[in-house]
Order: structure tokens, then C-alpha cells, then sequence
């Protein structure tokens, strides 16, 4: 009975030592996939909304954190003279101010899209 309880002894002796790296290991991939899947990702999308708010110029469209639409009429170091109505003009914080879709510029495609050609196709056809 001694000899087994000192032989269980050792074998909890080596499975803690082995734990040590395991756990490291784990934390560090655990780490990587925030990282990858969650903090990388969200940077990007500050960076991209931030390159956005330095864009915006005179006449651009734009919506408030209030959901308040508007017209640009002036641009200030940190804020935005927003015209909301004729002659009603607010000041705008432009960390609160995003740039509505239609004001952006379309990208350009280098090729058009494979629907495209086929419906130039059958229209050729017909």
C-alpha cells in the first residue's frame, strides 16, 4: 500500500511539470486568435472610419451619431458646420460624424464582372 500511494506520488509529480508548458502554450494560442479574429479586425475598421472623417469636405452628406442628416457647410480643425435645413446650421463633432454612402465615390473595376460579359454576350446574340 506504501509503495503504491509513493508511485502515485511521482506520476502527479511529472503530469505538473508537463502542465507548465501546456498552459503557456494554450494562453498563447488563445492570444493569437483574439488577436486574429478580433482586435486585428477591429483596428482596420477604426483606421478605415478615421481615413473616412479626414475625407469629408464642403457639400458632402453626412449622418450624425443622433441620426441627424446634413449637408457640410464648413470644416474646422475638430468640427463640422452641418447644415440640416436651409439657413439651421449645427456644430458637429467630427468623431460623431460619418459620411453617408452616395457621397462616396464609386471604386472603379478593373474587369468587368462575369455576369456582366454574359448578358453583353446574349444581348449581342439577339
Amino acid at each position: 500500500m506504501l509503495l503504491y500511494s509513493i508511485l502515485l506520488q511521482a506520476a502527479d509529480a511529472t503530469q505538473q511539470q508537463g502542465t507548465g508548458w501546456s498552459f503557456w502554450v494554450m494562453m498563447l494560442l488563445i492570444f493569437l486568435v483574439f488577436y486574429f479574429f478580433m482586435i486585428r479586425p477591429q483596428t482596420k475598421q477604426q483606421k478605415e472610419l478615421q481615413a473616412r472623417r479626414d475625407a469629408i469636405k464642403k457639400g458632402d452628406k453626412v449622418v450624425t451619431a443622433g441620426g441627424i442628416h446634413g449637408e457640410v457647410k464648413e470644416v474646422q480643425e475638430t468640427t463640422f458646420l452641418v447644415e440640416i435645413s436651409k439657413g439651421l446650421v449645427i456644430k458637429v463633432e467630427k468623431s460623431s460624424v460619418d459620411v453617408l454612402p452616395e457621397s462616396i465615390p464609386a471604386k472603379k473595376e478593373d474587369k468587368p464582372a462575369k455576369k456582366d460579359e454574359e448578358t453583353k454576350r446574349e444581348k449581342d446574340e439577339k
